[in-house]
Parts: C-alpha cells; sequence; structure tokens
C-alpha cells in the first residue's frame, strides 16, 4: 500500500497578508489571530493521523484474513489557509477560529484508493463501526453519481485527538474510490481548468460517458476477483 501526505505546516507572514487582504486589519491585529489559526490546523493534522491509524490497522486486518490489502493508497491533506479563507468569505462566514470549525467539513480530508467497490463499503462500514468516532454525514456518489459522472463515498467523520489539557472532536472528510475512480475524477479536475476549451458542453458529455464505462470496468474487475475467489476460473 503506497501512502502520499501532504501535511505541510503554513507560511505566518503569507497567512498574515492573505487576511489583510480580506479584512483590511492592520499586521498587528491580524498577528494576534494567527496562533489560534495556525494551532487549529495543527489540530487538523492531527484529526488526519487518527484516521489514518485506524485504516493501516484495518488494512494490515484485512490482509492478515484474505491474503491481499484493501488499500492501495491513502492520500492526506490539510485545506491551503488561502483556500479555507476565500470559503468563508465566498460562503459569508465571519473570519474566525469557531466558524471554521462548525461551518467547514472538509479542511482535513483523507483519500482512500481501494482497488473494488466492494472493499469501500467493507472499510467504510468497519471505520464507521469504530466507538470512538461519529460519523455525521454520508454522501454516496457511488450509488448516485453527480451528473458529470463524478463517483466516490464520502464520509464526514467526527474524531477526539489527545492533546496536552484536553480531549477535542475534530472533523475529518473521508473519500473511499476505486483506482478507476479516482483515475477520472483527476484528470476531470485537470480538464476544468484548461481556458478557452471549444465545445465545452461535449467535453462534459464525454467525460460522462468515460465516467459510465469506467464504473462497467470497476463492475466487471469486482466480477472477476469473486470468479477468481470462487474458483471458478
Amino acid at each position: 500500500m503506497k501512502e502520499k501526505n501532504e501535511l505541510i505546516g503554513i507560511d505566518e507572514a503569507e497567512t498574515v497578508a492573505l487576511l489583510r487582504q480580506m479584512t483590511g486589519d492592520e499586521p498587528v491585529e491580524l498577528s494576534k489571530r494567527i496562533r489560534p489559526f495556525t494551532t487549529l490546523l495543527m489540530q487538523y493534522r492531527c484529526a488526519i493521523r487518527e484516521i489514518e491509524t485506524k485504516l493501516h490497522v484495518l488494512n494490515e486486518e484485512f490482509s492478515l484474513e484474505h491474503e491481499r490489502n484493501p488499500i492501495e493508497l491513502i492520500e492526506s491533506r490539510v485545506k491551503e489557509p488561502a483556500s479555507i479563507l476565500e470559503k468563508m468569505k465566498r460562503k459569508g462566514y465571519e473570519l474566525s477560529v469557531k466558524q471554521i470549525e462548525e461551518k467547514l467539513n472538509d479542511v482535513a480530508g483523507v483519500r482512500v484508493i481501494c482497488s473494488f467497490v466492494e472493499d469501500i463499503y467493507y472499510l467504510a462500514s468497519m471505520l464507521s463501526a469504530q466507538d470512538d468516532l461519529e460519523v455525521l454525514k454520508v454522501k454516496d456518489y457511488i450509488k448516485r453519481p453527480k451528473k458529470n459522472g463524478y463517483r466516490s463515498l464520502h464520509l464526514i467523520i467526527q474524531i477526539p485527538i489527545f492533546l496536552s489539557s484536553e480531549k477535542k472532536y475534530m472533523r475529518v472528510e473521508v473519500q473511499f474510490r476505486t483506482i478507476a475512480m479516482d483515475f477520472w475524477a483527476s484528470l476531470d479536475h485537470k480538464l476544468k481548468y484548461k481556458k478557452n476549451v471549444k465545445n465545452p458542453e461535449l467535453i462534459v458529455e464525454e467525460l460522462r460517458k468515460c465516467a459510465d464505462t469506467i464504473s462497467k470496468v470497476d463492475v466487471r474487475m469486482q466480477e472477476i476477483r469473486n470468479m477468481i475467489e470462487e474458483g471458478n476460473i
């Protein structure tokens, strides 16, 4: 299983500049607000580590019982300060640590890439059943894809982290995809930012058709794996 971790620190001077641009406040006042903000991002990084540990344990257990790993890759990231601040402003929320925690569910993100759709639901079920976390929201874009063809299973999970002075619950968005789903989503994301694209409606329709084709491949690969395990091939 591969692992890609993007838990990077933030540039305090850059964040002060961003806040000043968005609020018009003086740097001295903004500096007082930076420490709680950087502390919050540290706490989100800790929450990601808690989720990743649980996923590694489930992967190891599954591997021992079934002689294969359900997880191909785990990717993680904490949203960049600029993206957090832009989203808060766009949504009309107050720029405060409390509002970030209450209003945004995707500051901390973990993406789990699996070989088969069946593994996605197994891992999501096992993770959701653990009694030290709470699943706040489930969005199943595999059973109910988005109009553009996007497929993935999203869980918003509230998980505790243990700090020196307190136990605190943090929200993490966990996305489960197959390799094929992730391949499609990555290309779709890149193509969205292409400028001066001719016939954008045609491109959108072609991407949707590709998503349907990829979904059929996922189903067929699952069927072949089941045939192998049942000794019918």
